[in-house]
């Protein structure tokens, strides 16, 4: 499941079928034991009319769980961006040859960073997180030796810098990895079948199972789509742009 919802559009797929497997399930019981009749139609138009309504509930929290990690990689970005050109500044606070130094290594890093918001491939995403990885202990390196050599506040400064500029990214990592939880994805699954095959269950007209059938399975399976496209920080169609950071590389780029 967690693997899967890294993919929407086989969110999409796997869920749409279990949908109407589930609600032709439940037309054929109820072919077997006939239609509804009086006060139990009435009982089960109220038990159909509440499973639906918690659905509902359940797809709208997860989609706005989905929202707020969303929003929160927004804000990390950001703060990245912020933490990279403020350290770019304060390099002037170092040696001149140690500045030059930490300024080539932080445009180098900031690009990074701009591909591991744009590139979609895994394999490519690993070499990006590996050559930032680096990139991270040679910046540290360059601050590191003239505060040993000058340990004055205002090189103090310039390593503080730094320091923001490295758990930037590591707050940002920790918000890729902050995904809808599984139990989530299960509980709107089962709640979706239950649904599903009641309302399979309830249907009156055999004649109008063809069509009807398929608009409960198709409409949550379009909203798990979203929620599943939303939440996959890599893969799908919706994407934090790493606008703040491409508006540095700009910036950094006219000086």
């Amino acid at each position: 499941m967690k693997n899967a919802t890294n993919y929407p559009l086989i969110v999409f797929t796997l869920f749409f079928f279990v949908q109407w497997l589930a609600v032709r399930i439940g037309t054929y019981f109820r072919r077997r034991q006939g239609k509804l009749q009086g006060d139990i139609r009435e009982d089960f138009g109220l038990i159909l009319t509440a499973t639906l309504t918690l659905l509902g509930l359940i797809i709208g929290f997860t989609f706005s769980m989905a929202i707020s990690r969303y929003d929160q990689r927004k804000i990390y970005e950001e703060a990245e961006a912020n933490a990279i050109g403020t350290e770019y500044v304060r390099a002037d606070l170092l040696p001149a040859p140690d500045a030059a130094k930490v300024r080539a290594l932080l445009r180098d890093y900031l690009d990074q960073r701009v591909l591991f918001y744009t590139t979609r491939d895994e394999q490519r995403i690993r070499q990006i997180n590996a050559r930032t990885s680096q990139l991270q202990t040679e910046l540290w390196s360059a601050v590191l030796a003239p505060s040993a050599a000058q340990p004055t506040p205002l090189v103090a400064l310039a390593v503080s810098g730094m320091n923001d500029v490295l758990n930037s990214q590591g707050y940002t990592q920790a918000a890729w990895w902050n995904r809808i939880p599984i139990a989530a994805w299960i509980l709107m699954a089962a709640i979706a079948i239950a649904c599903n095959a009641l309302v399979g269950y309830g249907m009156r007209k055999p004649e109008g199972e063809g069509t009807l059938l398929l608009v409960l399975p198709i409409i949550v399976s379009i909203a798990f789509f979203f929620i599943a496209d939303i939440d996959s920080p890599n893969v799908g169609f919706i994407h934090v742009t790493p606008q703040n950071l491409t508006s540095l590389v700009e910036s950094l780029g006219a000086h």
